[in-house]
């Protein structure tokens, strides 16, 4: 489809970069959806907590269930991240369910076994799905921010064609498409404060999971991690089947697989995200597709989207489309 450049987002005047605009919401908006949690036993005897919210019941049809939205969150995120609450408050309103997942290490709790989550790890979002389609949902959308986007569009990507049928739509949202490009973005001296911010959450996981598995897991080399490459060379890779951060990058990096979706999906990202170069996306590839959308905004910043004026109560830009789009026939 052609890209879409919209400037139909028009942050507040005094959110000027996309510096403010990805900060502000995530240290000041706060939201709680009444969330009823459910922990899962994966195949590989670890866990994952999903919080379900579902909508007002407004049929007396208790067979049926109405459309289902499947969440995931940002790196160092969890489900009750502004991106992801703003968004369940909106989708709930008119009528979606929502199951919004932890990754593993992210609902409060170490996970069980020698590993983490990463950023094309799309077995346990594939688990999450099949669990959802087991209680009954035909009708199932993925909606992905950041991380949990390049996930998303993965696991759409790689599946294809052999996608569940129930999966009709993909929302996703501040994509790092390419993560060696991103990796080396976030490097930068006015991103310093993200890359310091992500590595002091990843630390205390790595001591923990030290203590886990202290012959099969060396905490000491954290002293050689300045930078997420660092991390993912020396942590991330080697952890789950990876040479290195470079084989990772390669291997997970949703750009490689965009071309393989075959469902309606909406792809957003601003030309402002200070963590996601808007030329880092695959824009000749998405473009040449029938069925994927590439909407760049020229404000928004990282996960952010604050309107300049409300239209729906509290609803940010990026929830209000995304809801246009799972709606549109």
């Amino acid at each position: 489809m052609p890209l879409l450049r919209t400037h139909t987002h028009q942050p507040p005047r005094w959110l000027p970069n996309g510096h403010y605009q990805s900060i502000f919401p995530a240290l000041f908006r706060k939201i709680k959806p009444p969330y009823q949690r459910e922990r899962l036993t994966t195949l590989d005897d670890d866990f994952l907590d999903i919080d379900w919210s579902f909508a007002p019941s407004t049929s007396t049809d208790i067979v049926s269930k109405p459309p289902l939205v499947i969440l995931s969150h940002g790196l160092e995120g969890s489900s009750t991240r502004q991106y992801i609450t703003g968004m369940v408050r909106l989708l709930n309103h008119h009528g979606y369910d929502c199951l919004a997942w932890n990754y593993r290490s992210c609902s409060g709790e170490i996970n069980r076994q020698l590993r983490f989550y990463h950023s094309g790890e799309t077995s346990d979002l594939d688990f999450v799905v099949k669990y959802a389609i087991a209680k009954g949902y035909t009708e199932i959308s993925l909606m992905g921010f950041s991380l949990g986007g390049n996930v998303t569009l993965k696991y759409a990507g790689e599946r294809g064609k052999t996608l569940p049928k129930q999966i009709h739509k993909v929302v996703v949202f501040s994509v790092p498409m390419d993560l060696l490009g991103c990796s080396r973005n976030i490097e930068k001296p006015e991103n310093k404060v993200y890359l310091w911010r992500f590595l002091q959450t990843l630390k205390p996981k790595i001591e923990a999971k030290a203590t886990q598995y202290p012959d099969r897991f060396d905490v000491s080399q954290w002293e050689k991690v300045k930078t997420f490459w660092d991390f993912d060379h020396i942590y991330t890779g080697p952890l789950h089947g990876f040479l290195g951060a470079d084989d990772y990058y390669r291997r997970c990096s949703s750009t490689y697989f965009v071309e393989g979706i075959a469902v309606p999906t909406l792809i957003v990202n601003a030309e402002n995200d200070p963590l996601v170069p808007y030329q880092s996306l695959p824009i000749k590839t998405i473009t040449a597709m029938p069925n994927v959308w590439l909407e760049l905004t020229a404000q928004g910043g990282h996960c952010g989207f604050r309107p300049r004026r409300f239209d729906q109560k509290g609803a940010y830009w990026s929830e209000v489309r995304a809801l246009e789009f799972l709606q549109k026939p």
